[in-house]
């Protein structure tokens, strides 16, 4: 398993200020520092910067979370919510780093290293999301 500090390319940034409204599917890195009101779906990482928002549901290899989110998230591999951060939702992943001054409030189930029931959680998260 590879480190998280080894992901892969950053090729795409939403910046300060930006707002977006609809589902995100990106196949390298991605970094949010606005907002974004909708799901967001990457096979590698996903930086929320400090000033970052999501409202919606995430499925990535790896999150550090600086900024806030709202809604739920699938990990592959691992989660971090730094110091200033604030998540609401549920969580499922195999790790997870909750950084002393971090907000967690829901639910985190670390499944271990079932890829079958992470795909059925995934399709499950995209299913909830269609029918909103």
């Amino acid at each position: 398993m590879k480190s998280i500090d080894k992901t892969g390319e950053l090729s795409t940034i939403l910046g300060k200020s930006s707002v977006f409204e609809g589902n995100i599917t990106v196949e390298h890195s991605l970094r949010i520092d606005g907002k974004v009101i909708g799901d967001i779906k990457t096979p590698d990482t996903l930086v929320v910067g400090k000033e970052g928002e999501i409202v919606g549901n995430v499925s990535v290899k790896n999150l550090i979370l600086g900024g806030k989110l709202h809604g739920k998230v699938l990990s592959s591999s691992k989660v971090v919510l730094e110091s200033q951060s604030e998540f609401r939702g549920e969580i499922n992943t195999l790790k997870i780093v909750i950084d002393e001054g971090a907000i967690f409030e829901g639910k985190c189930s670390m499944s271990g290293d079932k890829g079958d029931e992470v795909e059925e959680t995934t399709a499950s998260i995209l299913s909830d999301t269609e029918s909103v």
